[in-house]
């Protein structure tokens, strides 16, 4: 991901820590997306529930 936005050389900590936030940061959003549907009275996650738990 780092490349393709146009770094040239990425280090191996550098990349594990982008790895680390984006595996919390989907973590996060995928339980806020689950309280979002519960309280709409579903148990089905939704699209729009995920992009609710993303703002």
């Amino acid at each position: 991901m780092l490349f393709k936005v146009g770094a040239q050389r990425v280090s191996r900590p550098a990349i594990s820590a982008l790895a680390q936030f984006l595996t919390q940061f989907a973590e996060d959003t995928a339980a806020r997306s689950i309280q979002i549907a519960r309280h709409s009275g579903r148990k089905t996650v939704l699209e729009e529930d995920v992009r609710l738990a993303v703002k």
